[in-house]
């Protein structure tokens, strides 16, 4: 079984992934939805959750664990698989290392949470891959919850303004990557890929983490989903077919379940 999490609603845009790559593969989606966001928590206390996340995935029996969340990622990947040396542990980066290798301006940008956005892991996958090109970093404060409440997002015309006026400073600057560092905001891509449309393409790492989980993991099973929440499960319900994703629908158990984590 593959068990991904996130604090939220935004690793389900990994989770459909590698649903997609695997039809086969058993799978559980757990929201810490109790402790969102983390985009604006410290490491320590984001350290805690994954940790406790991970230790009732891996009693549930899964075999692997995908953090499905940049913020996640940063500040407990290490501690994740030194709790599970027998697990794989995947996790998520912002795909810095994509866009240098494709930028042909020479110039990128990375949206991300808060905290994604000031740490260390954000700084060091720069130093490693990006040296050659010029990478602006922008903190987008918000965006994630927007996702999480399920707020309308291409028919609001405020948000749309808010947005724009993180891209399109970027766009002038000369950038044609734009490389979206939370899962969340794969969930804005429509409204993006508009606003950068000729100018820019947009760089979401969904389809090469589930290439990686998929190259970890047989993906045997019956197809089976789980959903789990640790506050507010029916809100996983709910968010499926307003993301696009009611195709999942098929592969669910049976209504989400309150997860007491």
């Amino acid at each position: 079984m593959i068990g991904v999490f996130d604090s939220g609603l935004g690793g389900l845009s990994v989770l459909s992934a590698i649903a997609r790559a695997s039809p086969d593969a058993d799978l559980v989606y757990l929201a810490d939805t109790a402790h969102l966001p983390y985009g604006s928590k410290s490491d320590e206390f984001i350290c805690e959750r994954v940790l406790a996340i991970g230790r009732h995935l891996a009693e549930l029996g899964a075999s692997t664990l995908v953090v499905a969340c940049n913020t996640a990622t940063a500040a407990a990947l290490s501690a994740l698989r030194r709790q599970h040396p027998g697990i794989n542990v995947v996790g998520v980066e912002p795909g810095v290392k994509p866009a240098a290798a494709a930028s042909r301006s020479g110039a990128i940008a990375v949206l991300a949470t808060e905290s994604t956005a000031g740490s260390e892991r954000l700084s060091a996958l720069i130093r490693t891959h990006a040296k050659a090109v010029s990478v602006r970093v922008e903190a987008c404060p918000g965006w994630a919850t927007r996702v999480e409440t399920l707020q309308p997002i291409d028919s609001d015309p405020a948000f749309a303004a808010e947005v724009a006026a993180k891209i399109l400073p970027l766009l002038d600057a000369g950038i044609d990557r734009l490389v979206l560092g939370c899962t969340h905001y794969s969930f804005l891509a429509p409204l993006i890929e508009r606003m950068v449309a000729g100018r820019a393409e947009l760089v979401d790492v969904a389809d090469a983490v589930a290439r990686q989980v998929l190259r970890q993991s047989s993906g045997a099973g019956s197809g089976r989903l789980a959903l789990l929440a640790t506050a507010t499960p029916a809100r996983l319900d709910a968010a499926l077919p307003f993301l696009g994703l009611g195709w999942l629908a098929s592969r669910i158990w049976g209504p989400a379940a309150l997860a007491e984590i």
